[in-house]
């Protein structure tokens, strides 16, 4: 579910006594239709889409086949300085599985509500970030805008069952090399304010093994050189 105001519906006028749904919007609904769902993403689907969005915005869509059936889309508005290390935007198509009988809406329809709300599977994982990723080029474009160094869009398959076909093979092919990164953007947080939230890392398990060998303690003794004491001090430290 995505709250359809601020960066998304632009509130652009009247239609037929409704108000009008911001064009950008529409796009999302459209993308959020496309049923790039495990078991079996559309991945054709996708690709179409994505080569429709490179044909609006005038700019070069590579496709690079990974792995049998998986192709990484890369979009890329090349700055006026393209030896300078480029900034790369990467969303994913493919969404986790859905049960439709917990669903208000149909998962696929792409519902919008009257408070605005849109009920979609991957409409904040991550079929947003997507959509804004390329409506912010388009309407930079629009208003003239260049920058020094090129900035690459790229939509890679199987996100969420690994990416062992896909950004796992990817960025081993001679292709991610060629895109002579700087800075990267994945996904984050679909959010209904246009603060845009920015994480720098990924939590990771870190299992360490603590042995504290020591005397055992009682209750009625004052035992000196316990093991339980011993751990205290790591429980702080950690």
């Amino acid at each position: 579910m995505l709250p359809d105001k601020d960066g998304l519906n632009g509130g652009g006028g009247v239609q037929d006594g409704h108000p009008a749904e911001d064009p950008s919007v529409t796009l999302f609904r459209e993308y959020l239709r496309l049923k790039t769902v495990h078991p079996e993403p559309d991945y054709d689907a996708a690709l179409k889409f994505l080569e429709r969005m490179a044909e609006e915005l005038a700019l070069p869509m590579k496709k690079v086949e990974v792995c049998p059936g998986r192709v990484v889309a890369i979009i890329s508005w090349i700055g006026s300085r393209p030896e300078l290390k480029s900034v790369v935007l990467n969303s994913h198509t493919d969404v986790v599985p859905v049960y439709e009988e917990h669903w208000k809406h149909h998962p696929f329809a792409a519902v919008k509500d009257a408070d605005g709300n849109i009920y979609a599977r991957g409409a904040q994982d991550m079929k947003s970030v997507t959509i804004q990723y390329i409506e912010a080029i388009r309407r930079l474009k629009a208003a003239g805008k260049r920058f020094s160094r090129t900035i690459h869009l790229t939509f890679v398959p199987d996100e969420e069952v690994g990416g062992h076909k896909g950004m796992e093979t990817f960025v081993k092919h001679p292709e991610f090399q060629k895109l002579n990164m700087g800075f990267a953007l994945d996904e984050g947080l679909a959010n209904p304010t246009n603060a845009y939230t920015v994480f720098y890392g990924e939590r990771n398990p870190w299992w360490i093994t603590v042995r504290c060998p020591g005397s055992p303690g009682h209750g009625s003794r004052f035992v000196e050189n316990t093991a339980a004491e011993k751990l205290v001090s790591v429980q702080r430290i950690i």
